[in-house]
């Protein structure tokens, strides 16, 4: 398999006009019932996206081939589902491996269609559960939609970091960038490694150590943050040399979704539902996190007093650091999250939390794009909603776990939650466009 992936590399390099079929191709492989399981398909995407990334190919185009080959093979996988019902077993492949499809199929049954939003990011499960949900006869519409809003995110999570790999290779960069970077990445790669081992080991005061490290974090990046100026000043200059219009109204889309008016709202729709169940103790974790989080963020912004990047027509009045938009879409898809894995063994609950990350990841990186915050403004704000949601997490649970909550309330929740989005969203986007231009 190594001499092949030598091979395609060499051979793709050679002829880059070829690049974007490739990509597609290996997405829709990778997301296709029996092949993905039989492919090194994450390497290969990556290694595609690095190749992508050096110029062969735009960052829009990159992650929509990426997108668009996912989706077909999704599509093709249910409808294989769909075409052989029950007689997928005697598929080559499954036919000798009963046990994928059986698992799979007991995961899907309990979870339903949030399976297919979890599993799109579990390898083994990622070829499989299209075809799962065909076989037992999913509606097709609402297969289609849960499989666009899983493809988007996993485009961008999968390709993504090749492609700002193969564009930060090609381009110049600050002397000390990649020095900055290996120190910052190993310093956040020990504390979610602590964190994840004492969460998966079930250590009593795993919330309170995971909410120490990010305060440690937190105060080292405050205080050292202009030692990391090439890294800021890298990562800056590589993202607005590959901005496009598209680009730019996706960004101040997703941007205003972090918006302190937003926020307010959503976080009041969130513990006024709490409230209505009677959910005291998890309406004291939500309250806490999101209040300690909005009020810190303020404060820390007036005592650090940094500057923004100098890029916008009309430059914000407020300063950077830590970013508000990160810093409270964390605390509040962190507090989903904490939420949504009650009750349930600690590689769920580390599930949801990945899950919940990746709106956040989509407003920080609108942030960054847009030229409004510094990328360690982000990081800083992320460490700061950790501190709150780690912390109230390990008062509320001083004495014993938060309970599961009753499906009726997510029923009543999320529906809430993304007609706001949306509303808000597209309502305020005409000022954010001029609010935003450069």
């Amino acid at each position: 398999m190594g001499d092949f992936l030598t091979t395609a590399s060499v051979w793709l390099e050679a002829h880059p006009q070829w690049l974007g079929l490739a990509l597609f191709i290996v997405a829709c492989a990778e997301c296709l019932a029996i092949v993905g399981l039989l492919m090194p398909g994450t390497v290969l995407l990556f290694a595609i996206a690095v190749m992508a990334g050096s110029g062969a190919l735009g960052l829009g185009e990159t992650l929509l081939l990426g997108f668009l080959g996912g989706l077909l093979g999704d599509l093709l996988s249910y409808g294989l589902g769909f075409r052989f019902k029950h007689r997928i077993g005697q598929l080559p492949g499954l036919r000798t491996h009963p046990q994928w499809l059986a698992s799979t199929e007991r995961y899907f049954q309990r979870f339903g269609a949030v399976s297919l939003l979890i599993g799109r990011y579990i390898g083994p499960l990622r070829p499989l559960l299209p075809m799962v949900a065909g076989m037992l006869r999913m509606p097709f519409w609402r297969f289609a939609l849960i499989s666009l809003l899983a493809g988007t995110g996993w485009s961008i999570a999968y390709l993504l970091p090749g492609w700002a790999t193969g564009a930060a290779l090609r381009l110049p960069l600050p002397d000390g960038f990649w020095r900055d970077a290996a120190l910052l990445l190993a310093s956040l790669g020990l504390l979610l490694a602590i964190s994840l081992y004492s969460s998966q080991r079930g250590l009593r005061h795993s919330s309170l150590i995971t909410a120490g490290l990010c305060l440690l974090a937190l105060i080292t990046l405050s205080l050292g943050f202009s030692h990391l100026q090439s890294l800021d000043n890298g990562l800056m200059n590589l993202i607005q040399a590959h901005r496009s219009k598209t680009l730019d109204t996706a960004a101040i889309l997703i941007t205003g979704l972090g918006n302190s008016l937003c926020q307010i709202v959503i976080g009041l729709l969130l513990i006024t539902v709490l409230l209505l169940f009677k959910q005291w103790r998890a309406f004291c974790f939500s309250a806490a996190a999101l209040l300690g989080t909005a009020v810190a963020s303020e404060l820390l912004k007036q005592l650090i007093q940094r500057a923004r990047p100098d890029l916008l027509l009309q430059p914000l009045s407020s300063f950077s650091l830590p970013s508000g938009h990160s810093a409270s879409s964390m605390a509040f898809y962190g507090c989903l999250a904490v939420l949504a894995g009650r009750g349930q063994p600690p590689r769920w609950r580390l599930v949801w939390l990945l899950l919940a990350s990746l709106p956040v990841l989509f407003i920080a990186c609108s942030r960054v794009y847009l030229g409004v915050h510094w990328p360690t403004d982000i990081i800083a704000g992320v460490l700061l909603s950790g501190v709150f949601c780690a912390g109230a997490l390990a008062f509320v649970q001083y004495r014993s776990p938060l309970p599961a909550l009753p499906a009726r309330f997510w029923q009543i929740l999320l529906p809430l939650a993304l007609f706001w989005l949306a509303t808000y969203a597209f309502w305020t986007l005409p000022q954010s466009i001029a609010r935003y231009s450069y």
